[in-house]
């Protein structure tokens, strides 16, 4: 079993899909990519994915459907994913490799201990042009590091609310929710963040800018 699965939704992605794939490669045999190729017909998304498969075999597999959005790549993504934990990292976006390390690292660790339901991080935005913009840190919501329940927790401010950019759940966790995306959905983070909290009892925040969110891309949603 894999300690970490990471679903990456590609729909005509290949100008930049390939960034994203190789930012996670450095998790090696701990993690497992999952490369949904959502039914595109544009450019040559599904042939890189197969590629990653031959090239990195136990690590990356490639995920061929009908088009039906991001949230029902999301959908397969959990659906065939094996690992401990589950993260999305959208095919446009990546991952620090230091700070994926680090996390890795601390996952393996808890998972000694007795583990814990949801992992929160922090995420950056950062322009096409790689101007770093902003980080959303949690640091005035959790304590750093430590393995809490919701009494613990501090308030959210208005902009510091958590996403499929700063989650890590354990994948039986989402399961159990019963949460399937609608297809062709755009931000599903209420969605899919929000539905499991029922669910979650342990709770651990890591100071690590561990996701580069892109913004400013031509022709992506948030345009």
């Amino acid at each position: 079993m894999k300690l970490l699965s990471i679903a990456i939704p590609c729909y005509n992605s290949a100008a930049y899909m390939e960034n994203c794939i190789r930012s996670l490669l450095p998790g090696g045999d701990e993690v497992e990519i999952l490369i949904v190729d959502d039914g595109s017909q544009k450019d040559n998304t599904g042939e890189i994915a197969d590629r990653y498969e031959r090239e990195y075999p136990g690590i990356c597999r490639a995920i061929h459907q009908e088009n039906g959005g991001h949230g029902a790549a999301v959908n397969a993504g959990l659906r065939e994913a094996t690992g401990i934990f589950f993260k999305v990292v959208d095919s446009d976006d990546w991952v620090n490799a230091v700070a994926l390390q680090h996390v890795l690292n601390r996952l393996e660790a808890l998972e000694e201990s007795g583990g814990v339901d949801l992992v929160v991080c922090n995420y950056v935005y950062e322009h096409d042009d790689r101007s770093l913009l902003s980080t959303i840190r949690y640091k005035n919501v959790f304590p750093e590091n430590k393995v809490i329940g919701w009494e613990e927790t501090g308030k959210f401010r208005p902009d510091q609310y958590l996403t499929l950019h700063s989650a890590i759940y354990r994948t039986e966790i989402i399961r159990q929710s019963g949460i399937v995306l609608p297809k062709h959905i755009f931000y599903e983070d209420n969605l899919f963040v929000y539905a499991p909290l029922p669910l979650t009892k342990k709770l651990l925040y890591l100071d690590e800018d561990l996701y580069r969110y892109l913004i400013g891309r031509e022709g992506q949603s948030v345009s």
